[in-house]
Protein backbone atom coordinates (compact mmCIF):
# COMPACT_ATOMS: atom_id res chain seq x y z
CA UNK A 1 0.00 0.00 0.00
CA UNK A 2 1.31 3.45 -0.81
CA UNK A 3 0.33 6.87 0.39
CA UNK A 4 1.36 9.47 -2.12
CA UNK A 5 0.75 13.13 -2.50
CA UNK A 6 2.88 12.95 -5.59
CA UNK A 7 2.70 16.53 -6.78
CA UNK A 8 3.20 18.09 -3.38
CA UNK A 9 5.90 15.64 -2.32
CA UNK A 10 7.86 16.04 -5.56
CA UNK A 11 7.81 19.85 -5.29
CA UNK A 12 8.80 19.66 -1.66
CA UNK A 13 11.61 17.20 -2.43
CA UNK A 14 13.03 19.54 -5.11
CA UNK A 15 12.92 22.49 -2.72
CA UNK A 16 14.57 20.47 0.05
CA UNK A 17 17.35 19.37 -2.27
CA UNK A 18 17.99 22.92 -3.51
CA UNK A 19 17.85 24.35 0.01
CA UNK A 20 20.23 21.68 1.35
CA UNK A 21 18.15 20.99 4.45
CA UNK A 22 19.26 17.41 5.15
CA UNK A 23 17.89 17.50 8.70
CA UNK A 24 14.48 18.56 7.37
CA UNK A 25 14.47 15.67 4.91
CA UNK A 26 15.43 13.13 7.57
CA UNK A 27 12.82 14.61 9.93
CA UNK A 28 10.21 14.34 7.18
CA UNK A 29 11.14 10.69 6.54
CA UNK A 30 11.00 9.91 10.25
CA UNK A 31 7.56 11.53 10.65
CA UNK A 32 6.14 9.72 7.60
CA UNK A 33 7.52 6.43 8.94
CA UNK A 34 5.86 7.14 12.30
CA UNK A 35 2.57 7.71 10.49
CA UNK A 36 2.87 4.24 8.87
CA UNK A 37 3.98 2.35 12.00
CA UNK A 38 0.47 1.88 13.49
CA UNK A 39 -0.64 0.24 10.23
CA UNK A 40 2.35 -2.11 10.26
CA UNK A 41 1.75 -2.95 13.92
CA UNK A 42 -1.95 -3.59 13.28
CA UNK A 43 -1.15 -5.85 10.31
CA UNK A 44 1.37 -7.81 12.37
CA UNK A 45 -1.11 -8.19 15.21
CA UNK A 46 -3.86 -9.25 12.79
CA UNK A 47 -1.82 -12.00 11.17
CA UNK A 48 -0.45 -13.27 14.50
CA UNK A 49 -3.99 -13.76 15.82
CA UNK A 50 -5.59 -14.94 12.57
CA UNK A 51 -7.65 -18.08 13.14
CA UNK A 52 -6.67 -20.59 10.44
CA UNK A 53 -8.82 -23.72 10.51
CA UNK A 54 -9.07 -26.90 8.50
CA UNK A 55 -11.56 -29.72 8.23
CA UNK A 56 -8.99 -32.02 9.79
CA UNK A 57 -8.08 -35.55 8.80
CA UNK A 58 -10.71 -37.87 7.51
CA UNK A 59 -11.28 -41.16 9.33
CA UNK A 60 -8.63 -43.71 8.44
CA UNK A 61 -6.26 -41.19 6.86
CA UNK A 62 -2.65 -41.05 7.86
CA UNK A 63 -1.01 -37.97 9.24
CA UNK A 64 1.84 -36.84 11.34
CA UNK A 65 3.63 -33.93 12.83
CA UNK A 66 4.52 -30.92 10.77
CA UNK A 67 7.94 -31.16 9.11
CA UNK A 68 8.73 -27.63 10.30
CA UNK A 69 8.60 -25.98 13.70
CA UNK A 70 8.47 -22.52 12.14
CA UNK A 71 5.29 -20.61 13.08
CA UNK A 72 3.57 -19.51 9.86
CA UNK A 73 1.74 -16.47 11.22
CA UNK A 74 4.74 -15.20 13.20
CA UNK A 75 7.02 -15.58 10.19
CA UNK A 76 4.65 -13.56 7.99
CA UNK A 77 4.24 -10.91 10.72
CA UNK A 78 8.01 -10.43 11.00
CA UNK A 79 8.29 -9.91 7.24
CA UNK A 80 5.89 -6.92 7.15
CA UNK A 81 8.03 -3.84 6.52
CA UNK A 82 7.79 -0.09 6.00
CA UNK A 83 9.78 1.87 3.45
CA UNK A 84 9.75 5.65 3.08
CA UNK A 85 11.08 7.57 0.09
CA UNK A 86 11.39 11.29 -0.38
CA UNK A 87 13.04 11.10 -3.81
CA UNK A 88 11.92 9.73 -7.15
CA UNK A 89 8.53 8.24 -6.28
CA UNK A 90 7.97 9.75 -2.80
CA UNK A 91 5.67 8.24 -0.19
CA UNK A 92 5.33 5.45 2.35
CA UNK A 93 4.85 1.79 1.55
CA UNK A 94 3.86 -1.04 3.90
CA UNK A 95 4.63 -4.41 2.32
CA UNK A 96 5.55 -8.06 2.86
CA UNK A 97 9.27 -8.49 2.28
CA UNK A 98 9.70 -11.71 0.27
CA UNK A 99 13.38 -11.75 1.17
CA UNK A 100 12.47 -12.28 4.83
CA UNK A 101 10.11 -15.16 4.04
CA UNK A 102 11.33 -18.76 3.77
CA UNK A 103 11.33 -20.17 0.24
CA UNK A 104 8.19 -22.25 0.82
CA UNK A 105 6.11 -19.21 1.85
CA UNK A 106 5.29 -16.90 -1.04
CA UNK A 107 3.38 -13.66 -1.47
CA UNK A 108 0.71 -15.85 -3.10
CA UNK A 109 0.13 -17.51 0.25
CA UNK A 110 -0.23 -14.12 1.94
CA UNK A 111 -2.80 -13.07 -0.69
CA UNK A 112 -4.67 -16.36 -0.24
CA UNK A 113 -4.81 -15.74 3.51
CA UNK A 114 -6.28 -12.30 2.83
CA UNK A 115 -8.85 -13.93 0.53
CA UNK A 116 -9.78 -16.33 3.37
CA UNK A 117 -8.83 -19.65 1.81
CA UNK A 118 -5.46 -21.36 1.52
CA UNK A 119 -5.02 -24.38 -0.68
CA UNK A 120 -1.69 -26.18 -0.41
CA UNK A 121 -0.07 -29.57 -1.07
CA UNK A 122 0.04 -31.87 1.96
CA UNK A 123 3.66 -31.90 3.18
CA UNK A 124 4.80 -30.91 -0.33
CA UNK A 125 3.06 -33.86 -2.03
CA UNK A 126 1.52 -32.31 -5.13
CA UNK A 127 -0.83 -35.29 -5.54
CA UNK A 128 -2.60 -34.53 -2.24
CA UNK A 129 -4.01 -31.11 -1.47
CA UNK A 130 -5.58 -29.59 1.62
CA UNK A 131 -7.63 -26.47 2.16
CA UNK A 132 -7.57 -24.25 5.22
CA UNK A 133 -9.90 -21.35 5.95
CA UNK A 134 -9.29 -18.01 7.64
CA UNK A 135 -11.32 -14.84 8.12
CA UNK A 136 -10.92 -12.88 4.91
CA UNK A 137 -9.61 -9.34 4.67
CA UNK A 138 -7.01 -9.21 7.47
CA UNK A 139 -4.77 -7.07 5.23
CA UNK A 140 -7.32 -5.05 3.25
CA UNK A 141 -9.48 -4.16 6.27
CA UNK A 142 -6.49 -2.84 8.22
CA UNK A 143 -5.29 -0.81 5.23
CA UNK A 144 -8.75 0.71 4.68
CA UNK A 145 -9.04 1.56 8.36
CA UNK A 146 -5.63 3.31 8.55
CA UNK A 147 -5.53 5.05 5.14
CA UNK A 148 -7.44 8.26 6.06
CA UNK A 149 -5.35 8.79 9.19
CA UNK A 150 -2.11 8.23 7.30
CA UNK A 151 -3.13 10.60 4.52
CA UNK A 152 -3.90 13.30 7.09
CA UNK A 153 -0.54 12.72 8.83
CA UNK A 154 1.44 12.87 5.58
CA UNK A 155 -0.39 16.04 4.51
CA UNK A 156 0.43 17.61 7.90
CA UNK A 157 4.11 16.65 7.55
CA UNK A 158 4.29 18.08 4.03
CA UNK A 159 2.63 21.33 5.15
CA UNK A 160 4.98 21.68 8.15
CA UNK A 161 8.08 21.16 6.03
CA UNK A 162 6.81 23.47 3.28
CA UNK A 163 6.22 26.24 5.85
CA UNK A 164 9.78 25.84 7.18
CA UNK A 165 11.49 26.11 3.78
CA UNK A 166 9.38 28.90 2.24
Amino acid sequence: MRILGTGQLLDLQRKLRSAGHENLRSSMQRRIRRAAEPLRDDLQDSIRHLAITSSGRKAGKRGGPSPTTRPLRGTIAESIRISVRTTGDPGAKVWVDRGRLPRDITNGLVKQLDDGRVRHPVFGNRKRWAQQDAPSGWWTKAVRQHTPRMQREVARVVDDVRRRIE
